[in-house]
């Protein structure tokens, strides 16, 4: 089984850095809180990292750059690149020129991480193993003459690693010296990024496997309260297939979607605008046809 791997194919720097730090979080991370616990800081530093890093993939790169469901002024951008680096979901420009191609290609060939070809493809694997041949940035020409997400492609591992590792791992020594600095490195930094990284994984695999599909059957993917609470608000993917530059993913009021409401409330800051709603009755009139259908 070994020897058919393909070889040739393997995304060796990915793979390497998804399976160590996977592979810290379930050993190193263990050992640092059995030997010396977690305090109010750490597990501050741990939230306030995921939150800001969450965000920025589901604000930033998914609903503002991937589908231009909003405007959003320069402090707001410069936030999501540079915490959306932090992610190490690669740069804007990548991130969005995949999620478009998944959308246009939605459970075919061409879908990056197409649910047709397992669970596993969708997941991690399409990561795992690259493409070929490489598909091209052909559908991001528009955030290529954006001067910040050029400049965040250009330097997007640099960041990536000064705020993921540099920042927690100094803020844990003035905190604790060099143990603080440990559990800086290793909660805030490696634990949250793999954490972060498999919940967002989850809505290219999970979301296209279960859920409800209340507004259609087109694509397999589906809506999940669950994974909602687990992603920001992303978990209502069956709505979003459906009507993909709607600001909103949860789009009843109830919803789990912290999303939404941060791009609401930064609306009413001046910081964001032109935020792009789907009319209720077009909404309503897609779940009646397909309640029917």
């Amino acid at each position: 089984m070994f020897l058919r791997l393909p070889f040739d194919r393997i995304n060796w720097t990915t793979s390497s850095f998804l399976i160590g730090t996977f592979v810290l979080t379930i050993t190193a991370v263990p050992l640092y809180l059995w030997k010396f616990g977690i305090d109010w800081f750490q597990l501050g530093l741990f939230c306030a990292l995921l939150l800001a890093s969450g965000l920025s993939i589901t604000l930033g790169y998914h609903r503002l750059f991937s589908h231009l469901a909003f405007r959003a002024k320069w402090p707001v951008r410069l936030f999501v690149v540079l915490f959306g680096a932090s992610a190490f979901e690669n740069s804007v420009l990548m991130w969005a020129s995949e999620h478009r191609r998944h959308h246009k290609h939605v459970d075919q060939d061409e879908d990056p991480y197409d649910i047709s070809k397992g669970f596993f493809h969708a997941h991690i694997g399409w990561l795992l193993f690259k493409l070929l041949p490489q598909p091209p940035f052909d559908n991001v020409n528009d955030l290529k003459k954006d001067p910040l997400v050029a400049w965040q492609h250009r330097h997007v591992h640099l960041l990536a690693v000064l705020i993921s590792f540099v920042l927690p791992t100094a803020l844990g020594a003035i905190w604790d010296g060099w143990a603080g600095a440990l559990g800086g490195f290793l909660i805030a930094g490696v634990a949250r990024i793999v954490v972060l990284q498999h919940c967002t994984f989850f809505i290219n695999s999970a979301c296209h496997t279960i859920g409800r599909q209340p507004y259609s059957t087109r694509c397999s993917a589906r809506d999940s309260t669950l994974l909602a609470l687990l992603t920001f608000g992303e978990g209502y993917h069956n709505y979003h297939h459906e009507f993909q530059h709607d600001y909103r993913n949860g789009v009843r009021p109830w919803h789990w979607d912290p999303t939404k409401w941060t791009i609401w409330t930064l609306s009413k800051l001046g910081l964001t605008g032109s935020l792009r709603r789907v009319p209720s009755g077009t909404i309503a009139a897609a779940r009646a046809s397909h309640r029917d259908a």
